[in-house]
């Protein structure tokens, strides 16, 4: 599988080649840059195919780490009195973390380390994804409340995983999935991958880079260096 770069509407673009279906492209799409203004561009959505991934660790080896960036399923309105944080899952959105736990376990990409916000529609995600797949219950589970806050404030997303990527894991773990909330995820996948990556609820960023430990792939990937290797739907095809 290669991974191909372009430029649209003058803003990088990451897609994969030689996958089938093609990847679908939406426009219109904007991002909100610091200061108030706003890019135009276009938005490539990729379906990623079945990898099989064999990796071991070595001290003396560098590995590609892979992070999964995951946004928690579709919430429901139904009880306005509600605070946001404490919303649950609509039936929808129920479904579609069965849907999306069932295809990264078929793509290979279980976490052995979950990073999650504690709002209540991502406990739930994750409740559901534990429920039908055995390996996100396998996986070693940290509950972060600042990863609701953060995902609402500009530009800091990005950083404070980075941070916490680094705290929690292990050069063990080859495998992170961190969940939570927009704008903060899609910002954050855009800023890791130097692209423009449209995340709906339940979407799954599939990302890699290689390093001996995590705080060695943070450094020499930077910000854009990140490879997209994928992007996980409820409605994707595998």
């Amino acid at each position: 599988m290669a991974i191909m770069s372009s430029r649209i509407g003058g803003y990088p673009m990451t897609y994969l080649h030689n996958w089938s279906p093609p990847p679908v492209l939406k426009t219109n799409s904007s991002i909100k840059m610091r200061g108030g203004g706003r890019i135009q561009c276009r938005c490539l959505l990729i379906e990623t195919p079945p990898v099989t991934v064999e990796q071991q660790v070595s001290p003396s080896q560098s590995v590609a780490r892979r992070l999964i960036l995951l946004r928690h399923a579709k919430s429901s309105w139904e009880y306005p009195s509600l605070r946001d944080h404490d919303r649950p899952l609509s039936k929808a959105g129920q479904a579609d973390a069965v849907e999306v736990s069932k295809k990264l376990q078929q793509l290979g990409w279980i976490p052995q380390l979950i990073l999650t916000s504690d709002a209540v529609r991502t406990r739930e995600t994750l409740k559901i994804m534990q429920e039908h797949v055995q390996g996100f219950l396998e996986a070693e589970i940290h509950f972060i409340s600042s990863f609701y806050s953060v995902a609402a404030m500009d530009g800091q997303t990005a950083d404070h995983l980075q941070h916490s990527i680094c705290k929690y894991s292990t050069d063990e773990i080859i495998t992170v999935m961190c969940m939570g909330h927009n704008r903060g995820w899609e910002e954050a996948a855009s800023m890791f991958t130097g692209s423009f990556i449209e995340l709906k609820t339940c979407n799954a960023a599939l990302l890699e880079a290689a390093g001996k430990t995590w705080e060695e792939a943070f450094a020499i990937a930077g910000l854009g260096g990140w490879k997209l290797q994928g992007i996980v739907t409820p409605t994707s095809s595998l």
